[in-house]
């Protein structure tokens, strides 16, 4: 008997590649996006291939009706096995010059967010002593990269939201892991990249940043590619904790791992191309 997976954000790229996966091998899939025509063109893909889904337009910062859908999740379906979530916004620029208040959306669509459709699935997840939470985290949730600071923040405060309930829902029977991609070949940052104004003393190492980026992504790791490991670590019985999905991610940090940080440094101002 297949699982029954909750995937948030899984309109488009890894999260719908992930669905259309777990679908296909026959898995019960339900999520929420806020984009109504993919999440309705995806729907009726799984319907047409036999699936048995539950898909619905839901924000993620709507908290009350993340519980809504869960009731209707499990009314539904019985037991959930896993929830993956995976929305999450980008954020670029120069720390000095971005707008705090427009950081505080992506602080609450990126941490509370999983934080939310988490704790919202812990409770039936405690009462059958299994389940897993998948967060999608980033390389730059444990390597820092620079004019990404504010999504750096997030990406290390879903490190540490995981790790820390890790410790507490283990004796439940409930695994934890993240998911660690660099660059996948989606328009997700290409939705970000904004060049500093005129005058900024940052505008052209930001360029420098941005052009040497988007040339990474064009010979990254695709949303399908992506999406098979994401399966991978969906269906282990007990995943680590940490796991990569690109050659990028997994090389950056194993580097982490053994160099001191001096030497880190001058390895990733160089391969950004932001060298002073």
């Amino acid at each position: 008997m297949g699982q029954t997976v909750v995937i948030t954000g899984l309109a488009q790229g890894m999260g719908r590649e992930v669905a259309r996966m777990l679908a296909n091998a026959g898995d019960t899939i339900a999520g929420f996006d806020v984009d109504a025509e993919s999440i309705a063109s995806l729907e009726k893909e799984l319907s047409a291939a036999g699936a048995r889904c539950h898909l619905e337009t839901l924000d993620i910062t709507d908290r009350a009706a993340i519980l809504k859908f869960r009731d209707r999740v499990i009314d539904k379906f019985g037991r959930i096995d896993t929830v993956v979530s995976n929305v999450g916004i980008g954020f670029f620029g120069p720390f000095e010059e971005i707008d705090l208040e427009k950081a505080m959306k992506c602080l609450e669509i990126n941490v509370i967010g999983a934080a939310a459709i988490f704790q919202a699935f812990i409770p039936s997840m405690r009462q059958v002593g299994a389940g897993k939470l998948i967060a999608m985290s980033s390389l730059v949730g444990r390597i820092p990269f620079p004019f990404e600071s504010v999504y750096t923040s997030s990406k290390f405060a879903i490190q540490g939201l995981m790790e820390s309930i890790a410790y507490e829902l283990s004796p439940f029977g409930i695994q934890v892991a993240v998911i660690e991609p660099a660059q996948v070949s989606t328009t997700f940052a290409a939705k970000i990249h904004q060049l500093p104004p005129e005058g900024s003393p940052y505008r052209e190492r930001a360029k420098r940043f941005i052009d040497r980026d988007n040339e990474l992504i064009r010979t990254a790791t695709t949303p399908v590619q992506a999406a098979r490991r994401i399966v991978k670590v969906i269906r282990t019985r007990k995943p680590k904790f940490h796991n990569q999905v690109d050659f990028m991610s997994t090389f950056f940090l194993g580097l982490n791992r053994v160099l001191p940080k001096w030497m880190r440094d001058i390895i990733l101002v160089n391969h950004m191309d932001i060298k002073v």
